[in-house]
């Protein structure tokens, strides 16, 4: 008998974004406006399915993801988390000062909607010279905590973490 383990609601939400968005072109284009508060309210009949859209601090989060997915066109959840995609995207790596300044802007969040504004470049810039797929549920994870003042500054440490580990596992062939 085998034990399939069962999805977090994360990672069954990146899933269905993925999953939605390549059979729908609709749905796609609505995914991808997520990110504009001006045209965010188009894809709410899929966010409604997870979360209370009413409240910022949850739909903020999905719809950023959601948007983000979209215009990555991605195919499926990928495995490299926010710290360490920001660093593959520069050559010189977590020593670049370009990129330490954009790890410092995203440290420097205290909201989530100012961390999800934030994230918007950092997606493009990730998807434009990385060449890395992103951990869409760890980073959903990740900002469903951050509204909450004891999970914001264990998710900051986390990305910095991996930000900065991600050179030294290179080097070391790890």
């Amino acid at each position: 008998m085998t034990t399939e383990k069962k999805a977090t609601p994360n990672e069954a939400f990146v899933t269905f974004v993925i999953d939605t968005a390549q059979k729908d072109n609709g749905a796609a284009a609505a995914f991808k406006r997520a990110d504009n508060p001006a045209t965010e309210h188009q894809c709410w009949e899929y966010l409604a399915r997870f979360i209370d859209i009413d409240k910022d601090y949850e739909r903020l989060p999905f719809a950023t993801i959601a948007s983000a997915i979209a215009k990555a066109k991605a195919s499926q959840n990928g495995a490299t988390l926010i710290g360490a995609a920001i660093a593959r995207s520069y050559q010189d790596g977590n020593k670049s000062d370009q990129a330490k300044a954009k790890l410092r802007r995203l440290l420097a969040c205290e909201e989530v909607d100012e961390v999800c504004r934030v994230l918007r470049p950092l997606f493009s810039l990730i998807s434009s010279k990385a060449n890395v797929q992103l951990d869409y549920a760890a980073l959903l994870r990740d900002l469903r905590g951050f509204h909450f003042d004891e999970q914001r500054q264990k998710i900051k440490s986390r990305w910095a973490q991996n930000f900065y580990r991600h050179h030294a596992a290179d080097e070391t062939g790890s």
